[in-house]
């Protein structure tokens, strides 16, 4: 993307956060997404199991210096970050976002937020132990650019943790390919592909990965199904654990999915 073409994409990114305007069909999706996709995920336990996935991957980060990518006012594991680790800075494109973190940071030693365009070369700090990106990477279009800045931003034994949409698993791909066409934020949504997936799998190093809500997405539509609450909750429950634990491993059980996180490595860690 070019400089003067990802500036006006900034601006109305920067606008659509801090304003929270939507066209009735992301209205339509948002509610979708966060209210029974949102209600899903808390009763299977999905939102558990990914914070305490990403923890786990965290390490020991007193010796870490940080990177929170596109964090907002802070996201629901921002503060463990800058709490526990050396150093930690976060950055969003919102200075709404980024006045009320810094107001949360303030008795952290060591930890700051900045107004800043990630790819901008006005970004000058390098040398992270750690990016996190929760729902971030998705946002940037030219997937090879956004790996490049990511390398060149990691130290040598730097690793990346990410959560992202697929757009992989077919139902999701037609109602995706509806809704884009009138999607009021479709010029920074690009959910991950199979293409874009295989890009970070040939630059970096995948550890680790788990993705959710394959079989377990299912659980939305036996919800308007005349079944006990129990015996519904108990077979989304065991959708959930199959996909957690197939995604590890299957390509095809993750491209199923709707969300996949990722442990990266810089290969020159190896």
């Amino acid at each position: 993307m070019k400089p003067k073409e990802r500036k006006l994409v900034n601006a109305k990114q920067k606008e659509f956060y801090d304003t929270k305007q939507k066209n009735a069909a992301t209205r339509l999706w948002s509610y979708f997404r966060n209210g029974a996709l949102n209600r899903i995920k808390k009763d299977i336990g999905i939102e558990r199991d990914i914070y305490e996935l990403h923890k786990s991957w965290f390490g020991d980060l007193s010796k870490k210096k940080v990177l929170d990518l596109g964090c907002y006012a802070g996201n629901s594991l921002s503060f463990y970050l800058a709490q526990n680790s050396q150093e930690y800075l976060g950055i969003d494109l919102s200075p709404k976002g980024i006045n009320n973190l810094s107001r949360r940071l303030e008795k952290i030693p060591g930890a700051r937020a900045e107004v800043m365009d990630f790819l901008s070369e006005d970004f000058k700090e390098k040398d992270f132990d750690l990016i996190y990106a929760y729902g971030v990477l998705h946002h940037f279009k030219d997937v090879d650019e956004l790996i490049a800045k990511l390398q060149e931003k990691l130290g040598d034994t730097g690793e990346i943790i990410s959560h992202d949409p697929l757009q992989t698993s077919l139902p999701i791909k037609f109602i995706r390919s509806i809704y884009r066409p009138f999607q009021s934020d479709k010029a920074w949504e690009w959910p991950f592909s199979k293409k874009t997936y295989y890009k970070f799998e040939e630059a970096f190093e995948i550890k680790e990965r788990r993705a959710v809500l394959g079989k377990a997405k299912w659980s939305i539509i036996t919800g308007f199904l005349p079944m006990a609450e129990e015996k519904r909750l108990k077979k989304a429950k065991a959708g959930h654990q199959e996909d957690w634990e197939k995604s590890a491993d299957s390509d095809d059980h993750m491209f199923s999915c709707m969300h996949l996180s990722m442990q990266l490595v810089k290969k020159s860690a190896k």
